[in-house]
């Protein structure tokens, strides 16, 4: 079933997806909208795959998912999501914890996979179910009713987020400092491929960055700004017709060889070898669908 509301005043639209066999193809039509999803898996283990790479996605569990994720579910019939973009959450100004630039999405750079207990799963359950009932209420604040659900939603979520991933050493300024830096990356690494030009923005030294990021037990910023543009290169070799000197102007990069020498270092393939690998096992996958 999908629910969907579009918001006139504002052009914002907020979905429901609830069990939906299709939902994939929906996912991927509404991803070129740039929509924010929180994904619930209501049903057994599955396998989600995001940007490539295979991952557990636990039974009750939730997972908040990026505008520019590539996903494809195991059990799609199985997942609830709610989908929104900024002009509908972030119109106005929300506390910065809780936005759509929030911790929820920005804090890490690996998924982040809340898992619901029984009594979490009573509360989750009760709140699809007001949200159900807002979807088939047509008035002049249905609009304001959705928002401060997916509010609310964001803030259960982000309690749960705290409590299962963050290190008890972490401040609130620290935890801000390290999302500020999460979505620097996503805004300039096509520019800026150094750690210094993000310590510069964020008026912080590197070494503070560097100190921080192992406090926080994730990857160095170093590795997160060279994992966001191998990853944006694998998409446009993949689903673009653009060629490697395209590719590599766009992200950065003076020299053609200088871009490939270090997408070899990231993916472990030259350009040319990953697109035709990935081509390749996508046409078996398709002879075995038709068998």
């Amino acid at each position: 079933m999908l629910y969907s509301y579009h918001e006139s005043k504002t052009g914002g639209v907020l979905n429901l997806i609830c069990k939906e066999p299709g939902f994939e193809r929906h996912f991927f039509r509404e991803r070129q909208n740039r929509l924010l999803t929180i994904a619930w898996n209501t049903g057994h283990d599955q396998i989600i795959t995001i940007d490539g790479i295979e991952h557990v996605f636990p039974t009750q569990s939730i997972v908040p998912l990026m505008v520019n994720q590539s996903v494809n579910f195991e059990h799609p019939d199985r997942v609830v999501a709610w989908q929104f973009d900024r002009n509908f959450y972030c119109i106005i100004d929300h506390d910065k914890e809780v936005s759509c630039v929030g911790f929820l999405f920005y804090g890490a750079r690996e998924p982040l996979f809340l898992r619901l207990n029984t009594p979490e799963q009573h509360k989750f359950d009760a709140l699809l179910t007001v949200f159900y009932d807002e979807f088939s209420t047509h008035d002049t604040i249905q609009g304001e009713m959705l928002r401060m659900l997916l509010k609310r939603l964001i803030i259960k979520l982000t309690r749960l987020a705290k409590e299962q991933y963050l290190d008890p050493e972490l401040t609130e300024n620290d935890l801000n400092l390290v999302r500020r830096f999460n979505l620097l990356v996503e805004t300039h690494y096509r520019k800026f491929h150094a750690v210094s030009d993000y310590a510069n923005l964020l008026n912080k030294s590197p070494k503070t960055l560097s100190n921080l990021f192992s406090i926080y037990n994730q990857k160095s910023p170093l590795q997160i700004i060279h994992e966001r543009i191998a990853l944006e290169g694998k998409r446009l070799l993949l689903y673009t017709d653009k060629s490697a000197k395209e590719i590599a102007y766009e992200l950065g990069f003076e020299e053609v060889p200088h871009f490939s020498r270090f997408f070899k270092k990231q993916v472990g393939l030259p350009p040319s070898e990953f697109k035709e690998q990935v081509k390749h096992k996508l046409s078996a996958y398709s002879l075995v669908g038709k068998n």
